[in-house]
């Protein structure tokens, strides 16, 4: 046998097959899509990130994989629409406060004050045909897709003396966003906005009496049950927020529908999860932390009368936020908020 005609021709089968070998893993690698996902919340939700990263893999046999950034790491959340819409991501996670500038129903899919008081009402206005459609139409001229909603928890009151009604909040200050201002400005409420990283020392030195932020694991983790103890509920808009996932339109448009189809239900999952994790968060503060009352049932009810004032300036904005506005005002009448 000629030994060196056979160590040639090993040696170039060897190549040959290595070569072979090498173009299918790049096929692979090509055919791999890798989608750029920033959220707005931080490292407290990454187990929850985590499930939903290894649920798109898993679900497309590895052939879509999630690149996952956290609030602020790539881009600033009120830039969110805007770098969607200009492809520097491929999906965002936000909120529609962020880009209200931008996007003219963002203020009231977000949640303004007495719009719903259960996540089963937010979700029946947000799934329901008109309100649907009415979201699909705003984010299209903005040049995203809307993928759809998650929903926020607990959003009320914590003082450092009990309240039993609103008349008791006339005489103290009050921590409040501007929406919610206007309010409490129509029963007479004195108010200012504070950032959540001055709560701790206005609360604690009398600069404010109280704050209406979040609900009580927000309140426990900004040490806010040092400096005061009443949590009241107000019936007022719960959850206190609704979340948004948009994309772009030209990437998702060269989705397959089988990876469409995976990232809409892992999507949807990951909403549910982060929703249950902050139910939970609030559910499970420590006994004691916190003395718990109900506003009187009159005076939630006159908290949504008192919106129709942020509500109305909302709904003079565009026809799309009128015929928004008009949806809940239906709904707040068919729950007997609204006469």
């Amino acid at each position: 046998m000629n030994f060196s005609k056979f160590a040639r021709s090993t040696t170039a089968g060897m190549i040959a097959g290595a070569v072979s070998l090498a173009a299918l893993a790049s096929a692979a690698t090509a055919e791999t899509v890798r989608l750029r996902f920033h959220t707005f919340y931080g490292t407290e939700i990454d187990p929850i990130a985590d499930k939903f990263k290894d649920a798109v893999k898993e679900a497309s046999d590895g052939s879509l994989r999630i690149q996952y950034f956290r609030g602020g790491e790539l881009v600033a959340s009120d830039q969110f629409a805007d770098a969607v819409s200009k492809g520097t991501l491929d999906i965002v996670h936000g909120h529609g406060g962020y880009w209200s500038g931008q996007v003219d129903i963002g203020n009231i899919e977000a949640g303004l004050p007495g719009a719903w008081t259960s996540v089963e009402e937010a979700k029946a206005i947000f799934e329901s045909e008109e309100v649907n459609s009415l979201l699909t139409e705003a984010y299209e001229e903005a040049g995203t897709v809307f993928l759809g909603k998650g929903y926020g928890h607990n959003y009320d009151l914590l003082t450092k003396e009990p309240v039993t009604s609103l008349e008791d909040l006339k005489t103290r200050k009050i921590r409040a966003t501007s929406n919610v201002a206007k309010v409490l400005d129509y029963f007479g409420i004195p108010t200012v906005y504070l950032p959540a990283q001055e709560l701790y020392i206005s609360m604690s030195t009398g600069v404010i009496d109280g704050a209406i932020y979040g609900g009580p694991v927000e309140y426990e983790q900004l040490k806010l049950n040092e400096t005061a103890k009443h949590y009241t509920y107000l019936n007022m808009l719960m959850p206190g927020w609704t979340e948004t996932f948009l994309a772009n339109p030209a990437k998702w448009e060269k989705l397959s529908d089988e990876h469409k189809a995976i990232l809409e239900e892992a999507i949807a999952q990951f909403a549910d999860d982060i929703h249950n994790w902050l139910a939970e968060g609030n559910e499970n503060v420590a006994e004691g932390t916190f003395e718990y009352a109900t506003l009187p049932e009159a005076d939630s009810a006159e908290l949504t009368v008192a919106a129709q004032t942020v509500w109305q300036e909302e709904a003079e904005r565009s026809p799309r936020n009128k015929a928004f506005i008009d949806a809940l005002v239906a709904n707040a009448k068919a729950q007997g908020r609204l006469k």
